[in-house]
């Protein structure tokens, strides 16, 4: 057998160290207290407002009962709003505030600093290689998560 260091999922799970103490490191240093999934939350209300909660778990490729604690944290700080379901009175749309817009808008310089410097060691090249392999391999693994990732149209508007 190979080195444990050469195992594809050993090494996966060591990136993802490096993107999280990445992330963190960055955004924190601009004064700001997100995580990568309350990011990718907000993020993903914002070209798609008044989705429900399931919608959102699946376009983040994330559990959908522990959703629900990230939607109250970013609630609770302002950032989005629940509001009932027109359409399904047991369901909530989400959509952002304008405070979450507002902290989109002024942590992105410290999300891309932390994607460039977690990928410090390559090239340009080999980043491009490696993003097309990332994805290949996550699209291909997809329905092996307990989370898969589920794609919808962005809203028009």
């Amino acid at each position: 057998m190979a080195s444990l260091h050469d195992l594809p999922g050993h090494l996966i799970r060591r990136l993802h160290q490096i993107s999280v103490s990445t992330f963190t490191a960055e955004t924190a240093a601009e004064g700001f207290d997100l995580t990568q999934v309350q990011y990718a939350a907000l993020f993903t209300l914002r070209d798609h407002p008044g989705i429900d909660q399931a919608t959102l778990a699946g376009l983040i490729a994330y559990d959908r009962v522990t959703i629900g604690g990230v939607i109250s944290r970013l609630e609770t700080r302002g950032y989005l709003e629940r509001t009932v379901s027109e359409t399904d009175r047991r369901a909530r749309t989400l959509r952002l505030t304008p405070s979450g817009d507002a902290i989109l808008n002024a942590i992105e310089a410290a999300v891309l600093r932390a994607q460039r410097s977690m990928l410090q060691g390559l090239t340009e090249s080999e980043r491009a290689t490696l993003l097309v392999l990332l994805r290949k391999a996550t699209d291909a693994g997809n329905e092996l998560s307990r989370a898969p990732l589920r794609l919808v149209e962005p809203a028009q508007g």
